[in-house]
């Protein structure tokens, strides 16, 4: 059975997440989610972990944590195991309780660490269970919004890149999270690299490196689309030539397809803009504008809209 890659290097940043088995509830009462959340800090205590922010939901939780010793899986594996032996002790019940091995995305922080701590934090709100963040009591957000509030999360780093002082970040954070109630921003995971890596061009590079030859063994669950980095431009440039029946060089030098290409490489890649910029041979500035265009163009026209979605599907299928 093919395993997940896992890159592990001292002060790696990780977005976990594990679900029931069998997609089951996991959390059956208030004392099971204090249950969980005292394993999970004393196991990030026992580690060295650090705990950036976290959401728990009935048959899931979501973990954004910080490894300055490289020991994932050990924290990890120790919090579940915790976790499932109260369980199945309390109900009476034996066997697994997680749904096979446990899921993590290596973070490039400085790009997208502040977006995806709002996305996992606006989880409930999106799932329908509340209408604000601040009312579902099982997630780190009320940490963020009340700096004095003790807390089990570490929340220096993301208030940093708010503001300079708790008081004022804690408030910039709570609007910054709850902007995204009504216009939400692109899913941060749909720029996730190979089921593995969520960061710029640059960060992905760089992350490959710490796994030398390990891309080529059998049982590493994504080693063909890391490898292959189907999730760059080329790629886009390529399902668009063959969607249009027209070369490659068109796709790059002419309108639509231009726009198409470039609308796709924001939306779905980890390329900056300023390096589509310098693919397509024009500003960063352009590019938004672009990109700007090409949505409002969609808005307004349900064919083009239906065109880019089916395109999307194949450029899904090529990422594996």
């Amino acid at each position: 059975m093919a395993r997940p890659l896992r890159i592990v290097y001292d002060g790696a940043f990780y977005h976990v997440t594990a679900r029931g088995n069998e997609k089951r509830d996991i959390f059956l009462s208030r004392a099971d989610y204090e249950k969980f959340l005292a394993y999970l800090a004393e196991s990030a205590r026992k580690y060295a972990v650090i705990l950036h922010a976290f959401t728990l939901m009935s048959n899931h939780y979501h973990l954004i944590v910080e490894t300055p010793n490289a020991n994932l899986s050990a924290f990890v594996h120790t919090v579940n195991s915790a976790y499932t032996t109260y369980f199945n002790l309390k109900r009476k019940r034996v066997g697994h309780l997680f749904q096979g091995r446990f899921k993590s995305i290596l973070i490039d922080k400085d790009n997208y660490l502040l977006e995806l701590s709002r996305y996992i934090h606006l989880n409930p709100v999106r799932a329908g269970i509340v209408a604000k963040p601040l009312d579902y009591p099982y997630s780190s957000y009320s940490s963020y919004a009340f700096p004095n509030e003790d807390a089990i999360v570490s929340r220096e780093l993301i208030w940093a890149m708010i503001a300079g002082n708790a008081g004022e970040a804690s408030v910039r954070y709570a609007s910054f999270v709850e902007s995204a109630i009504q216009d939400a921003p692109p899913n941060p995971f749909k720029k996730v690299h190979g089921g593995a890596i969520l960061g710029s061009e640059t960060f992905i590079r760089s992350a490959l490196q710490m796994v030398p030859g390990s891309l080529d063994k059998d049982e590493i669950a994504q080693r063909k689309t890391l490898s292959s980095r189907a999730s760059g431009i080329e790629d886009i440039i390529r399902v668009l030539a063959l969607h249009y029946g027209v070369p490659a060089e068109r796709i790059v030098n002419s309108s639509p397809y231009r726009s198409y290409a470039i609308y796709f490489a924001r939306k779905d890649t980890p390329v900056s803009g300023a390096e589509i910029g310098r693919y397509f041979g024009i500003t960063c500035s352009a590019i938004t504008k672009i990109g700007t265009r090409m949505r409002q163009r969609m808005e307004k026209n349900n064919a083009l809209r239906e065109e880019m979605n089916r395109i999307e599907d194949n450029l899904s299928a090529v990422n594996g």
